[in-house]
């Protein structure tokens, strides 16, 4: 798992780390059922606290992304119970997002274009949940 950590972006390093596992998880590079490495392990490789990956893993857990094994540590668990708890989060980001478009006068159009360019970057889904 190669983890690239800006220590001069504004975003928070835990959010960083938790969005690229996430993003690899989206392409595949980081597979359903895989540990991922401990908390000690991951926060010496990247140079960081540890309170900092626990904090990153402890989000991934509540956002359904992970489950954490007393024998094998934090495992890549995609949960599917916390899918309308994030269509309504999507919601209301990507409201801001419309809003955001708007003010800046990008079409509906190019929004499609933007969002149909990522899921095709991550794989597309049938609704049955598997990649085409």
């Amino acid at each position: 798992m190669i983890i690239k950590i800006d220590f001069n972006s504004d975003e928070a390093i835990y959010m960083q780390l938790r969005n690229q596992i996430i993003i690899g998880i989206a392409q595949e590079k980081i597979k359903d059922g895989e540990s991922l490495p401990s908390v000690r392990q991951l926060a010496d490789e990247l140079g960081v606290n540890m309170h900092t990956v626990n904090k990153a893993y402890a989000l991934l857990r509540e956002d359904g992304y992970l489950k954490l094994d007393r024998r094998k540590g934090a495992v890549v668990c995609i949960s599917l119970d916390t899918k309308t708890r994030h269509l309504e989060t999507m919601n209301c980001n990507m409201r801001m997002m419309v809003a955001e478009a708007v003010c800046k006068k990008i079409s509906a159009e190019e929004m499609h274009r933007i969002i149909s360019d990522m899921f095709e970057e991550f794989g597309n889904f049938h609704d049955n949940g598997g990649r085409q």
